[in-house]
C-alpha cells in the first residue's frame, strides 16, 4: 500500500511539473498573484504596467498613440520637380528671352529685322517659318514644341545646287534665298489659295516695281514678277496658310530688305515646287 501511494505521488508531481512548464512558455519561474509586472518588448509605442490576477502573464500589448487634432501626420515627401518648360513668348513679349530667341532664329537663317528684344511682326514671321519647317502648329507663338524645334536646329534644305535661286516651297509655304545650294535666308510666305494656286515650275524675275503696284486683284508692295502677273511682293497679311491670288507674299519689311540688299534682282532664277 505504501508503494502504491508513493507511485501515485510521483505521478501527480510529474503531471504538475508538465502543466507548469507548458503555461510558463518553457521557463521554470512563476509569477505570484500579488506581483506587479512591467510589460516590455512591445512592437512600438509606450509600455503599460499591469497587475495580473493570477496565472501566467499575458503577452505585452502596444498602446496606439493618437494624433492631436490639428496636427495631421506628415504627408509623403513631394516628388522632385523637373526643369520648368520655357515660358511662352508671343507678339508683344519683350526682354532678354526674346533677344535670345531672335539671335537663335537668325543663327539658323530665319530672317527677321534685328535683335531688339521685342516680339514684333518679323519675329512672329520668323517663328512661323520655323514652325512650317518643323511641321508643327503654325501660330507664330513660341511655345514648347517650337522651342524643341529651335533647339534641334530645324531648318529647310535647298533644292537647287548652283547659282542664285529664289526657291518657293509651296508645300511648306516658305521662301528660300539660296546661293549654290546654301540657304542664305528663310522667309515666311503665303502662296495662292485654292482656285488661285501658284503654278509650279522654273522661272526668272523679269520685272520689278519699286513701290506700290495697284492691280485688279489688289495692291502689291514692291513686287518682283516672275510668271506673268505673279510676283513675290510685300503684304501686311502673311498667314500660315495659302491666302493669295497666286503670288508669293512676304512681309513688307522682308521685301524692303530684299530691295535694300539686292537679294533677287532681275534675272534671278525662281523655282516653285511642292
Amino acid at each position: 500500500m505504501h508503494d502504491i501511494w508513493l507511485v501515485f505521488r510521483i505521478m501527480v508531481a510529474v503531471a504538475v511539473l508538465a502543466i507548469l512548464a507548458g503555461c510558463a512558455g518553457g521557463t521554470s519561474s512563476l509569477v505570484e498573484p500579488s506581483t506587479s509586472l512591467t510589460m516590455t518588448g512591445a512592437p512600438s509605442g509606450p509600455t503599460v504596467t499591469v497587475t495580473p490576477t493570477g496565472g501566467a502573464a499575458a503577452a505585452p500589448l502596444p498602446i496606439a498613440t493618437a494624433t492631436p487634432a490639428g496636427s495631421p501626420s506628415a504627408p509623403p515627401s513631394a516628388p522632385s520637380l523637373t526643369a520648368a518648360a520655357p515660358a511662352v513668348l508671343r507678339p508683344g513679349s519683350s526682354g532678354p528671352r526674346v533677344r535670345a530667341l531672335q539671335r537663335q532664329l537668325l543663327g539658323l537663317g530665319y530672317w527677321l529685322s534685328g535683335v531688339d528684344g521685342t516680339y514684333g511682326l518679323t519675329t512672329e514671321q520668323a517663328v512661323l517659318a520655323l514652325q512650317k519647317a518643323a511641321g508643327i502648329t503654325r501660330d507664330g507663338v513660341y511655345g514648347p514644341l517650337t522651342a524643341r524645334a529651335l533647339t534641334a536646329g530645324v531648318r529647310p534644305r535647298a533644292h537647287s545646287r548652283s547659282g542664285r535661286v529664289l526657291e518657293i516651297d509651296r508645300g511648306r509655304q516658305l521662301a528660300l534665298i539660296v546661293t549654290d545650294g546654301r540657304v542664305d535666308a528663310v522667309l515666311n510666305t503665303s502662296t495662292g489659295r485654292p482656285g488661285w494656286t501658284t503654278p509650279l515650275g522654273r522661272y526668272r524675275i523679269f520685272r520689278t516695281v519699286n513701290g506700290l503696284d495697284r492691280g485688279p486683284l489688289g495692291d502689291l508692295w514692291r513686287p518682283r514678277y516672275f510668271n506673268r502677273g505673279i510676283a513675290i511682293h510685300g503684304s501686311p497679311f502673311i498667314p500660315g496658310y495659302p491666302a493669295s491670288h497666286g503670288c508669293a507674299r512676304v512681309s513688307n519689311a522682308a521685301i524692303d530688305w530684299m530691295w535694300a540688299t539686292g537679294q533677287t534682282p532681275i534675272g534671278t532664277a525662281v523655282w516653285v515646287y511642292a
